[in-house]
């Protein structure tokens, strides 16, 4: 049993962790929930209790075993270090170090063992990422994936729950015939789309399409692995999807694929050239599992493959993904 601490408990994907940790039964001994000073005082529900969230300090973590961190980039660099010098584990969601050579960056299914080379700090991917190497990687022990091209219908639930909000709020006001509202997001996201997810790079991508690149390369260990992604904000509550092609050195059939993928951990292939028979965000809301469909050959090229992956953002592409790291860390 642990002391646990969740930095960031009143947004999207802190409470994203209360309700998993209680439904994976996660042995907590003393549960902390910590947020911005506005924040104070407000109570969260845990297995029947009501616990009263307290101020993030450097103070926070005198007794913590483990931290979990989802209160943005700005916090983790601002708190992290003092959690990790208070003797505490930190499993941080935010970029703030995911490409820092000396943290593990880790998804469970994928690279397990560097849940246990970390210096204090681990970190949990980018949830567009997530999704998409939990399907690349067992391809790629098959074949040898040399380029991966993506695209990304990310869902609102991506920018917290401000995002989420905007959506509802923006949907609501234009079937009441009233003005649209834009603050978190760059453009109206109801019943529209746009390919600015976070801010662009002098590269012409953006920060996020970067982060699916650099970070997929740590991950599955494959540095000179070819990616390019182009990252879409969709009008969807909270499951990302992914239009993914691949070429391989090996030729891989549809049918090897689907066969690899079925197998593999964490993966649900729905794969029906009928309607309904493929995965889809609404379906895929608040499930645990990665799901693959429309599995076919890439005609243009000889050893090409695409498929589609969808999976709920904020459960294996956050919060899940980091309570399955701490499970791996107490397994041992």
């Amino acid at each position: 049993m642990k002391n646990i601490a969740i930095a960031g408990a009143t947004g999207a994907v802190g409470r994203e962790f209360l309700k998993l940790m209680e439904a994976r039964d996660f042995p907590i001994n003393n549960l902390k929930l910590l947020a911005s000073e506005r924040s104070v005082g407000k109570k969260l529900e845990f297995c029947g209790e009501q616990i009263a969230v307290e101020e993030l300090t450097p103070k926070s973590f005198q007794g913590v075993d483990l931290a979990f961190f989802s209160a943005g980039k700005g916090r983790s660099r601002e708190f992290v270090r003092h959690a990790v010098d208070a003797g505490t584990v930190v499993i941080d969601n935010s970029s703030a170090f995911r490409m820092d050579p000396d943290v593990p960056l880790v998804v469970p299914e994928i690279n397990p063992h560097m849940a246990f080379k970390h210096n204090g700090i681990i970190a949990n991917p980018n949830c567009s990422t997530i999704q998409m190497v939990v399907a690349l990687n067992p391809l790629h022990k098959a074949a040898t994936i040399n380029r991966v091209v993506v695209s990304t219908y990310q869902s609102a639930s991506g920018a917290g729950a401000k995002g989420m909000r905007e959506l509802l709020k923006q949907t609501q006001a234009w079937v009441n015939n009233e003005p649209l509202e834009v603050s978190a997001f760059p453009a109206q996201i109801a019943f529209n789309l746009f390919p600015h997810v976070d801010v662009f790079l002098k590269n012409g991508y953006t920060r996020e399409e970067m982060k699916m690149v650099n970070e997929t390369r740590k991950i599955m260990d494959a540095p000179e692995m070819g990616i390019s992604a182009t990252c879409v904000r969709v009008p969807v509550l909270r499951a990302h999807s992914e239009a993914v092609w691949i070429e391989t050195e090996r030729k891989l059939t549809p049918q090897e694929a689907r066969e690899i993928l079925e197998k593999a951990p964490g993966i649900v292939v729905k794969d029906e050239p009928v309607a309904g028979g493929y995965p889809m965000p609404w379906d895929v809301d608040e499930t645990v599992e990665t799901y693959v469909g429309r599995i076919r050959e890439d005609f243009s090229h000889p050893r090409g493959l695409a498929f589609w992956v969808v999976a709920d953002q904020l459960y294996k592409g956050a919060a899940l993904n980091s309570i399955q790291i701490a499970e791996v860390l107490a397994a041992g």
